[in-house]
């Protein structure tokens, strides 16, 4: 998902001193109940205690590459076999996803329900995370993920008859009742509408995002087994001070005009179709002194002191319970391609370089030439495993989920077969920081696969660079 830079020039100081995240999360979640009764009723972490739905359709696809590159890779075979054991979800990208109709390899929403049924051990619960990605006026500040319903009045009435009254009519059916179903709402939306409104299309989606995520809130929420987490983009489009205290009173705004005011929201998500790293293990302290700046002044950060989403999470969430959210909320983390493993990755920490440019680029393991690049990256790896409170009970973020199926494209880019496609993932093109700097936009060069569809390469890669090692 495309990331921004700051709607103001970025602050120098930073808000808050990132700290070090704590020892490396367990891969073995727990199985704990998160309340008495284990299962029962709707609870704090619906992850905890709970086991994953295994999404059919991906797995298919990830089944076909397996078998497409037996015959001359067995061993790059044999680790890209191991993905279709993760759990990923389900994206509802637009109306006809709902039923399924005219897609080959993506089933509907209450298949995709029966499934997870049949998945369901017996006395335990089960999650299944749904992506609700449909809004007038989508994704206003790119174009590969453009939607279908127009940012207008009429649109937005679309939006809640034909897209989400629909979703939650199926979610709400009782047999559903036992399976934890964890949606994800609404992915750039409300970011774009606190740094984008300098762009007309955003600025006209604005009130169409408010009021369609209001509503789909609203809609959820009365369904007793949805649990609601909103997206919040990622530390580099809303670490700046500039950006992330009016992010916070945006999303507070909205969940405050829902029947159950922020009751209506579980919790939040961030990184979600994005890189950027968990962590940053050689760059733990943006304030860092090299050659007399601080390491947050380099270009890869323009003054954003937040590096990784572990400590823009913490921040964030601290904002969050300021506005007026429970303190209850949990952050998730989508972690499906962040690990930026693979020979390029920093193993120590290298103390040589005198500036602050060269030693963040020694040191990162974001391996991007500029964190705006979003679609399609070069050299990105798989993150790390789906798992249940990876830093323990008392830390705020609760999973690590895979919410973007590693394997399948950001989008494409416009070329003379391809008449519907962004700029930004051009494998010739360029992005600009803001400030006068110039990057290569990052993405795989030599493919121009359409968003959502399969990308073979861009899935081998990323499974050779997984971090850990599959």
């Amino acid at each position: 998902m495309p990331p921004t830079t700051p709607s103001t020039t970025p602050s120098t100081t930073p808000s808050t001193t990132p700290s070090t995240p704590p020892t490396t999360p367990s891969t073995t979640p727990s199985t704990s109940p998160s309340s008495p009764g284990g299962g029962t009723g709707h609870v704090a972490n619906p992850f905890l205690g709970a086991t994953s739905y295994l999404n059919p359709d991906y797995a298919g696809e990830v089944n076909a590459q397996v078998a497409a590159d037996q015959p001359s890779n067995p061993t790059l075979a044999a680790s890209e076999a191991k993905m279709a054991d993760f759990p990923t979800a389900v994206w509802m990208d637009k109306i006809a996803a709902i039923t399924g109709t005219g897609d080959s390899v993506h089933h509907g929403l209450q298949w995709h329900l029966d499934q997870a049924l049949t998945q369901q051990q017996a006395g335990t619960p089960i999650t299944l995370e749904v992506v609700i990605y449909d809004l007038p006026g989508r994704d206003c500040a790119a174009l590969a993920s453009n939607g279908e319903i127009p940012a207008t009045a009429a649109g937005l009435t679309e939006y809640e008859s034909q897209y989400i009254d629909p979703i939650s009519t199926i979610l709400a059916d009782p047999k559903y009742a036992g399976i934890r179903i964890v949606a994800i709402v609404e992915p750039d939306s409300l970011p774009n509408a606190v740094t984008n409104q300098s762009k007309p299309a955003c600025a006209t989606a604005t009130p169409f995002y408010e009021q369609g995520v209001e509503y789909a809130l609203n809609k959820l929420h009365a369904i007793p087994n949805v649990y609601n987490y909103v997206d919040i983009a990622h530390s580099a489009w809303l670490g700046w001070s500039s950006n992330m205290g009016p992010a916070a009173q945006e999303f507070a705004k909205v969940a405050k005009a829902t029947t159950a005011g922020v009751a209506s929201v579980d919790g939040f998500i961030s990184d979600t179709a994005n890189y950027t790293p968990t962590t940053e293990p050689f760059l733990p302290n943006s304030t860092l002194q090299i050659g007399g700046n601080p390491l947050d002044s380099a270009k890869f950060y323009q003054y954003n002191p937040y590096f990784d989403e572990y400590d823009y999470d913490q921040a964030m969430y601290t904002q969050l319970v300021g506005q007026g959210f429970s303190p209850n909320i949990g952050m998730l983390i989508d972690t499906s391609r962040n690990g930026w493993g693979g020979p390029n990755r920093p193993t120590v920490l290298n103390t040589s370089p005198t500036t602050v440019d060269t030693y963040v680029a020694a040191n990162k393991v974001d391996q991007r030439s500029f964190r705006g690049d979003w679609c399609n990256q070069n050299g990105a790896g798989i993150g790390a495993r789906p798992t249940v409170q990876p830093y323990g009970a008392a830390n705020h973020i609760i999973a690590f989920v895979w919410i973007k199926p590693p394997g399948e494209s950001d989008g494409d880019y416009p070329t003379a077969t391809h008449t519907h496609g962004d700029p930004h993932c051009d494998p010739n093109g360029t992005n600009t920081d803001g400030n006068g700097g110039t990057y290569s936009t990052g993405s795989i060069p030599g493919y121009d696969v359409p968003a959502g569809q399969w990308f073979a390469a861009e899935f081998q890669q990323e499974v050779t660079n997984a971090y850990p090692a599959l």
